[in-house]
């Protein structure tokens, strides 16, 4: 059994498309058809139901997903021992929400590429959706999450740590300092959200929508840093995690909001799918990551 026909088997199970397989891998269609072909005919049996131009996985075809993971990481951790005396080295792709990734690049890129300079990483950016299907695809090898609290048995939840979240404003504005706030108080202001359908913005219009409440804002963007500096210059309300208002805050330029008939739980977590095989690389960069942008 060939150790490149299992790669590919295991593009295509997972793109669910020779086509996409093929140019993830760099062959020909011709090429993805035949190796899959010769994996078929080597174990007699179909992996793949071909109907209308769709591919399905067989029910051999699933129990074969899992053995080929563990081969070919068997075969990585393989190769990575033989050269284990060798300098760290490989290339990680990590998706966060936007605001994770500013932080992470500004606080804490430079310090790990000073320890680890041979390991390459690579920065994207997405919501949970994207997030979680990009793992499933094996396109990213682990992602933080900025949600409601995930449980799922195909993931691995490395850390994870409940975020605070506060309503927001000018340290001018004319609710500054009111205690005992309702929502229905604020929900007329001016108020710039991160965009629709994203992250702690679909769980905080879901909270609205159950109070029969809806709130239009005047801007949305993905950027955390314009909302904020927005926030300061302006006399607009936001709905944010606290890590990403904490230096604002601390300067004395925006201020918490005691609305206190509105609580959220949010979540940040690290994940990876329970199939990825880490290499040394990757516990190192996972490692890292828990020490240094989990605060418990």
């Amino acid at each position: 059994m060939e150790l490149r026909n299992l790669i590919t088997f295991i593009h295509v199970a997972e793109l669910g498309s020779f086509t996409k397989a093929a140019e993830q891998l760099g062959y020909s269609q011709s090429t993805i058809s035949f190796q899959i072909k010769q994996l078929e005919d080597e174990l007699g049996c179909l992996l793949f139901e071909r109907i209308n131009h769709t591919i399905t996985l067989t029910e051999r075809g699933h129990e074969l997903v899992s053995y080929a993971h563990r081969i070919c990481a068997l075969t990585d951790e393989f190769r990575e021992n033989m050269s284990k005396d060798e300098e760290l080295s490989g290339r990680i792709h990590i998706v966060t929400p936007d605001s994770v990734c500013e932080e992470m690049i500004s606080t804490h890129y430079k310090d790990f590429h000073n320890k680890y300079p041979s390991i390459s990483v690579r920065f994207s950016t997405g919501d949970t959706g994207d997030m979680l299907d990009k793992i499933d695809h094996n396109e990213a090898d682990v992602i933080i999450t900025l949600d409601q609290r995930l449980f799922n048995k195909d993931y691995v939840i490395a850390k994870e740590e409940r975020l605070p979240m506060h309503f927001v404003a000018s340290s001018n504005s004319k609710f500054a300092g009111v205690k005992d706030l309702s929502i229905k108080d604020i929900m007329n202001e001016p108020f710039v959200l991160t965009e629709y359908g994203q992250g702690y913005r679909r769980i905080f219009d879901r909270e609205l929508a159950k109070r029969s409440l809806e709130i239009t804002p005047v801007l949305e963007i993905g950027r955390t840093d314009i909302i904020t500096s927005v926030l300061a210059e302006n006399d607009m309300i936001s709905f944010l995690p606290d890590f990403v208002t904490k230096d604002l805050i601390e300067s004395g330029k925006l201020c918490y909001l005691a609305v206190t008939d509105m609580n959220i739980d949010i979540w940040k977590q690290l994940i990876y799918h329970k199939n990825k095989w880490l290499s040394r690389s990757m516990k190192t960069f996972i490692e890292y990551i828990k020490a240094n942008e989990f605060s418990n």
